[in-house]
């Protein structure tokens, strides 16, 4: 019974020492890649929080939020930034995304952005 104990313990001892170090390192990976990928967009030159969301607040509504109805909203919103929203180099796109959920009233995480997209990062304007 003890052998069988001390096997246990030290099987135990083995496993968080093993998953400590892949917990860590995948950490560390992760953190790094994260900030990479930041470090590769620049700065967007506009202001989103000054903009009026009331498009988004008045025509994009829960419970279903209707996607042709909240994608149009979106795309009159957006479209008058389009230039600098589909430039991959800037970080304007995902800087409007987040600030149309904060500043524009409560709307599903990712549903302009997985909606009303075409191509993966490109807002389509007449």
């Amino acid at each position: 019974m003890k052998l069988i104990i001390k096997l246990l313990s030290s099987s135990l001892s083995l496993f968080l020492l093993l998953s400590v170090f892949i917990s860590d390192g995948v950490y560390t990976v992760h953190s790094s890649r994260n900030l990479l990928l930041q470090s590769e967009k620049v700065q967007c030159p506009l202001d989103f929080q000054i903009l009026n969301y009331t498009i988004i607040t008045s025509q994009c509504k829960g419970p279903h939020y209707p996607s042709r109805q909240c994608c149009a909203a979106f795309k009159e919103l957006a479209c008058p930034y389009k230039n600098y929203l589909n430039d991959e180099s800037t970080d304007c796109l995902t800087l409007m995304l987040s600030d149309i959920n904060v500043y524009g009233g409560y709307c599903p995480v990712g549903l302009f952005g997985n909606t009303c997209l075409q191509g993966r990062q490109h807002i389509d304007c007449p």
